[in-house]
């Protein structure tokens, strides 16, 4: 067991009888932690498991089984729930499991698991499939393009994150902490399970269903706003999509609790205009940027260091730089590798630094530093250059597009164009052309010229996994959607702007 997980397992087991993990009536002290833990880790070992996909729901038994593989120095694998079941079979031959615990899906049925004992199934993997040493999980990115690459991480890269998250959230007073997103999320996993772990609060779980949150971006906002205020919660980790709803809600009336003390957004680019917004209501919202190559979060902001429009200071245990390009590099906790490929890829080496001397990771986004903060542009492979010669991030202009009450999704194209163009999913079937004209006019007038929506499109339907225009936790698929809609863009930019919707 490494120190940092052998730290964790000993906070664990000094906090005794705190209240550690709730689900709904069923409250579990530090100390009966430790024991289930220690429990389920005799039964691991007993099955001869080494890699083990966990597909369980949110709650209690999730975090259990993961500390168990954990401090046994299994190979866990999160499998998320909102993977298509093809992505999700990817996973598993992908990553060579042996041990399936959740429910087994019928589409597994073919791949040779057998159950050993209630809710554990076992197979032989087909081959073994070789991953850096130290690995005690793989985090699957769902991909813009392809199939899910799987992250590989050690257990000092984690929890070197959750040290650093675990200390801004304790000088916030945080003790009680929800778990909205799913467990099988790098982020929750990591700030939302093991960060309170350390500090000794109590995290808060429930099925996803009954938080509201259904599949990759469904969300029943009555279910959520009523886990609020029956949970009382002191933190939340949102996705942007989900703070627009939260916003909405309290802007139209809706009772929040006075318990929130932290709400940590990130995931995606969060316009400066909704975290207005939630300022304005007293909500204490605060932006991050992460990666699952840095093992989750790499910048936050805090009440101590808060600028609207960055995504904060970086967090004690990493450096940062830029490339000469402007590409954010990071050092610190980081990954050991991406399964199936030769170690070190991603790596940027700078000075003749080595991998193995903590090298600089690539992490594909462009930014600045204002005063020390972070402002992260976009994706580097998702910019554009307009015919003028301005290099544009779509994300940019994507999110401010979004955050109007009348836009669900957009999305932005403009390479090689005189007129960028956004395709637009409105929130509602009853939106008119009229109030998305009205509601892309207000997202401009945040925007430099060369960054507007000069023309746009009603999409035909929203973007999403069914139908390939955007991936299963929701991020754009840009190539599909260009193929998609390149008609239909050809033919909108061939009538004069002062002809269209005349």
């Amino acid at each position: 067991m490494s120190p940092a997980v052998d730290a964790l397992r000993r906070a664990i087991a000094a906090y005794g009888e705190r209240p550690a993990l709730q689900c709904g009536a069923h409250t579990l002290s530090y100390a009966g932690v430790d024991e289930a833990v220690a429990q389920r880790s005799a039964e691991l070992a007993g099955l001869g498991a080494a890699r083990v996909a966990l597909s369980l729901d949110n709650g209690i038994d999730w975090v259990l089984w993961e500390l168990a593989l954990l401090f046994g120095g299994r190979i866990c694998v999160p499998v998320p729930g909102f993977f298509s079941p093809a992505q999700q079979r990817h996973v598993i031959d992908s990553a060579g499991i042996d041990t399936w615990i959740g429910p087994l899906p019928a589409w597994l049925a073919d791949a040779g698991f057998g159950e050993r004992q209630a809710g554990i199934f076992q197979r032989r993997p087909p081959a073994a499939v070789e991953v850096p040493r130290g690995t005690v999980k793989i985090t699957y990115t769902s991909g813009t393009t392809g199939q899910p690459k799987g992250v590989c991480l050690d257990g000092e890269a984690q929890l070197a994150v959750a040290h650093s998250v675990s200390g801004l959230a304790q000088a916030c007073g945080v003790q009680r902490h929800l778990c909205v997103l799913p467990l099988a999320t790098l982020l929750e996993n990591i700030a939302g399970v093991y960060a309170p772990l350390l500090a000794g609060a109590c995290v808060v779980l429930a099925p996803l269903a009954e938080i509201g949150i259904h599949g990759a971006s469904g969300l029943d906002p009555a279910r959520l706003l009523g886990s609020l205020t029956a949970t009382c919660p002191h933190s939340l980790i949102l996705l942007p999509q989900l703070l627009q709803v939260l916003v909405g809600a309290a802007e139209r009336g809706s009772a929040l609790p006075d318990s929130l003390r932290f709400i940590a957004v990130g995931g995606g680019r969060v316009a400066p205009q909704l975290l207005r917004r939630a300022e304005a209501l007293g909500l204490p919202v605060f932006e991050g940027y992460g990666l699952s190559e840095c093992a989750s979060v790499v910048c936050l902001n805090t009440p101590q260091g808060r600028r609207i429009g960055s995504v904060g200071l970086p967090l004690p245990h990493v450096r940062l730089r830029l490339g000469e390009d402007g590409e954010i590099l990071v050092r610190g906790a980081r990954m050991l590798g991406y399964l199936g490929e030769a170690p070190g890829a991603g790596e940027c080496q700078a000075g003749g630094e080595s991998q193995a001397s903590g090298g600089w990771q690539a992490t594909g986004d462009l930014g600045h530093f204002e005063d020390g903060f972070l402002v992260v542009h976009g994706r580097k492979k998702h910019q554009f250059i307009t015919a003028f010669g301005r290099n544009v991030n779509p994300e940019w202009v994507e999110a401010e597009l979004a955050q109007q009450p009348a836009i669900a999704q957009a999305w932005v194209h403009g390479e090689a164009l005189a007129q960028n163009v956004a395709v637009l999913v409105p929130r509602s079937a009853d939106c008119t052309d009229a109030e998305l004209e009205a509601a892309v006019r207000a997202a401009n007038a945040a925007l430099p010229d060369y960054a507007r929506a000069h023309r746009w499109l009603r999409a035909a339907a929203p973007f999403g996994a069914a139908n390939g225009l955007a991936t299963a936790n929701g991020r754009l698929r840009r190539d599909a959607l260009l193929q998609h809609y390149r008609a239909a863009i050809a033919a909108l930019l061939s009538v004069p702007a002062d002809e269209v919707r005349a």
